[in-house]
């Protein structure tokens, strides 16, 4: 019998290209093989569940008597985005991919969106975060007028200097392109995007909202809640899921105060789901190329899990994956087309190889047979190969 599940996402630590990486021009990405190829990886935790088990790492070594269930899964869906990532985790596999904006919003969407806010924008072009904000954020702050961009996401971002736009002003500018961006424009999310500093110093702050595109339909969350488990969220998954079938939720500053925040719902929390997004490793390093950032980031995270570990319980059942890739060692800025490992842990867990599962929507299959909740939604258990 399992009364918990942690499901925790280390964002962006895929693990090899998918059958179509080609498609997406991600061919060769393989963000936590290439980072051990160029950095001395020390994971000993990780390793000892069976991280280097799942493919071959250099300086890790496949574990001999590995301590976690370890196996890696594909995506079925269409996009290597975020929302669709966690969506896919949670039993729904979309059909179309989110839209993307290559050239820009058309004036079809930034008109409308001007008028209600009662402001021009600046930039309205695909742009890392910490380019554009040094790039138009002196303009911005002499006109007041917010810097709107995209990335090879489908994601609406509006960046403003938190002494120009207030942050709760800014939001409201969120809400307003979210109502807008619907149909055939219904980007994945709206990102409000604060920072502080002077020209030649701006920093963006903690304060980053994700304003989702509600499921189209039931996920693993909302099926666990409807059942009478709790469904506690930590990160950013309360914003990917449009806050729907989340009982308690928390944001975290950073990686670490993730897993803190983990580890506080375990010592509280009853029968149910908690998910966990650690965010870091793809937002401060993956999108940024910075491979020895991300390098640190993991060996960060490898000295917590056994902390994670200690305060699970007798029936509880810790799973680690991820969302999709994002290779600092190609030239891409973008996230990758990749599998995602899978580690399972837990005194209910038989250690194994539990192989390649062909969607990520396994493991939400698999939770909610873990959990005795009925599942409708796609993918197909694998608890049987754990228990």
């Amino acid at each position: 019998m399992v009364d918990r599940v942690v499901v925790l996402v280390l964002d962006s630590v895929g693990v090899g290209e998918l059958p179509d990486a080609a498609q997406y021009g991600d061919e060769g990405s393989n963000t936590l093989g290439n980072i051990a190829e160029e950095v001395d990886l020390q994971l000993p935790n990780l390793a000892q569940m069976g991280l280097g088990n799942i493919i071959p790492l250099r300086g890790i070594p496949p574990a001999f008597e590995p301590t976690a269930a370890y196996g890696k899964m594909g995506s079925q869906a269409p996009g290597k985005d975020t929302t669709t990532g966690h969506w896919e985790l949670a039993g729904l596999i979309l059909e179309k991919p989110f839209p993307l904006y290559p050239n820009g919003f058309p004036p079809e969407i930034i008109e409308p969106f001007e008028k209600a806010i009662g402001r021009k924008v600046l930039g309205n072009k695909p742009a890392s975060g910490t380019e554009i904000i040094h790039e138009l954020g002196e303009e911005h702050m002499r006109t007041g007028y917010p810097i709107v961009y995209t990335s090879a996401d489908s994601v609406f971002q509006i960046a403003a200097h938190e002494e120009i736009i207030p942050v709760e002003e800014l939001y409201r500018y969120c809400r307003i392109a979210r109502r807008l961006l619907q149909g055939e424009h219904a980007v994945g999310r709206v990102i409000a995007r604060p920072f502080v500093g002077e020209p030649g110093h701006f920093i963006r702050t903690d304060r980053r909202q994700d304003f989702s595109l509600e499921p189209p339909r039931p996920t693993l969350l909302d099926i666990l809640s409807q059942a009478g488990l709790q469904v506690l969220a930590v990160g950013k998954i309360k914003d990917i899921f449009a806050g729907r079938g989340i009982s308690r939720w928390i944001h975290t500053h950073d990686n670490m105060d993730g897993v803190d925040k983990t580890c506080k719902y375990l010592r509280e929390s009853e029968r149910g789901l908690i998910f966990t997004n650690l965010v870091d490793f793809d937002m401060l390093y993956g999108h940024r190329n910075d491979v020895k950032g991300y390098a640190l980031a993991l060996e960060a995270f490898d000295k917590r899990v056994p902390e994670l570990l200690e305060n699970l319980g007798p029936r509880d059942v810790l799973f680690i994956t991820a969302d999709h890739g994002c290779d600092p060692t190609t030239p891409s800025t973008d996230h990758s087309r990749e599998y995602v490992p899978i580690l399972a842990y837990g005194q209910p867990i038989r250690p194994g190889d539990i192989g390649v599962r062909p969607t990520m929507a396994d493991l939400a299959a698999t939770v909610a047979e873990l959990l005795h909740v009925p599942y409708h939604l796609d993918g197909t258990s694998f608890a049987q190969a754990l228990l």
